[in-house]
């Protein structure tokens, strides 16, 4: 297995296309797990489809277009909608994928509905490529921790898939105080080191437990 840590869904970047056209081929099909929004957004499927759907998604171009450079066309790229889908379809569409990617978003919410969807199991037998952005990267973790910000006042660790378990990831990293402190408690409390990706410059690839950064990552309490 092969897992792609990202800061967005830019993945044709200059920075990042030299590294992932190793792993990105143009045969593959990608499996994309829409999971993520916010409850107080996304209420129906009418609301999901203007942020994921194929004819009007605000993301849905960004998305699919990113893999345009590694020769995948967007009729190689299916979407898994919470509202639309069943629990079979959506275990069939990851199934059948190459690539399963991760959105960006609320992880918690993510994970709540892969559970909903009773996915954990199916994820868990992938063993192509999984990828994600900013939550989609921390959800490949047994455990992650956010540090606060406005969706998440206060410091806490989560459960995720446990597709990775040996550092800890901190995404959009500023150097702030609040995100310095964070990393500090994990190292103290986990005794394990945390990859800090830069805000949209950063990424990490692991494969087969090698782990390389690509772009702008510090890694601390290593």
């Amino acid at each position: 297995m092969v897992n792609i840590l990202l800061e967005g869904y830019d993945i044709d970047a200059d920075w990042l296309y030299g590294v992932l056209e190793t792993y990105i081929k143009p045969e593959m099909t990608v499996a994309v797990v829409a999971f993520s929004f916010r409850d107080s957004r996304v209420k129906s499927v009418a609301d999901w489809n203007l942020l994921y759907g194929r004819d009007n998604g605000k993301f849905h171009r960004g998305i699919t277009a990113g893999f345009a450079p590694y020769g995948i066309s967007e009729n190689h790229i299916t979407f898994i909608n919470y509202f639309t889908n069943t629990k079979k379809s959506a275990a069939d569409k990851i199934r059948n994928a190459d690539i399963v990617y991760f959105l960006g978003g609320l992880p918690d919410r993510m994970m709540d509905r892969i559970r909903e969807f009773e996915l954990y199991d199916v994820l868990m037998e992938h063993d192509g490529i999984v990828m994600g952005y900013s939550a989609g990267a921390l959800i490949q973790f047994s455990e992650y921790h956010l540090s606060p910000d406005e969706d998440y006042p206060v410091f806490c660790y989560y459960s995720g898939l446990p597709y990775l378990s040996g550092f800890y990831l901190e995404v959009h990293y500023e150097n702030t105080d609040v995100q310095n402190d964070a990393i500090r408690r994990v190292i103290a409390e986990r005794g394990k080191p945390v990859y800090a990706t830069a805000l949209g410059a950063g990424a990490l690839i692991v494969d087969g437990g090698d782990i390389r950064t690509i772009g702008d990552v510090k890694i601390f309490g290593k």
